[in-house]
């Protein structure tokens, strides 16, 4: 069975992530290029023509449910098969809105090599999937929406937790869940810039035209 040609396009923000990634799928032998979030995700897929894009979730300026709204919705890209990875995604509820927008698979991290391959290989090599028509704008907003509000709520909830621990616990171990809460609310304000930047969107649409 042939393999689908162009390179892997992979999108994480987290720098030793992606180069993990990276490394793993060049030494198997796959023409990789990156990209460190979904606006720079956008403009390789244009220049590269990706074979497969294998997209972390959350990430500044565009996450991976925006990226892969786009994609679908662009006739030129709509078949080029999406493999989510998420640390903070992982709900069922997550994962169904994935599929809904036409993700093929979902890893969840830490991801084991053999896991990230196999899933790679059988993607590149397999019968390509009948797309789903992509979520109309409208229904694709509510729907990301309440992803974005639940893992908001569940990042405040870590950062409670986190701090009462940082106040608690013995001073030879508070340095771990000092770092823990930094990446936690990192975490939580992209999130939180995601919602602006949406609602935003939302906001722009419902202006009655002149």
């Amino acid at each position: 069975m042939s393999q689908r040609s162009g390179p892997i396009l992979i999108v994480e923000d987290i720098p030793h992530i992606l180069e993990l990634l990276e490394v793993t799928l060049k030494f198997k032998g796959y023409e990789v290029v990156t990209a460190r979030n979904g606006d720079e995700a956008i403009e390789s897929v244009a220049a590269e023509k990706p074979a497969l894009i294998l997209t972390d979730i959350l990430m500044p300026k565009l996450d991976g449910f925006a990226l892969a709204q786009q994609v679908r919705s662009n006739p030129e890209t709509r078949d080029i098969p999406i493999i989510f990875i998420s640390a903070t995604f992982i709900t069922q509820e997550d994962k169904e809105f994935a599929l809904s927008l036409g993700a093929v698979r979902f890893l969840e991290k830490p991801i084991e090599a053999s896991e990230l391959l196999l899933t790679v290989a059988e993607v590149l090599t397999g019968e390509s999937p009948e797309q789903p028509e992509p979520l109309p704008e409208s229904t694709f907003q509510r729907g990301y929406t309440a992803r974005l509000l639940d893992k908001l709520r569940h990042k405040e909830n870590q950062i409670r937790r986190a701090q009462r621990l940082v106040e608690t616990v013995p001073a030879e171990q508070r340095p771990a869940f000092e770092a823990l809460l930094a990446q936690t609310k990192v975490q939580r304000d992209q999130i939180e810039d995601e919602l602006r930047m949406l609602n935003s969107r939302m906001a722009g649409e419902e202006q009655p035209s002149e």
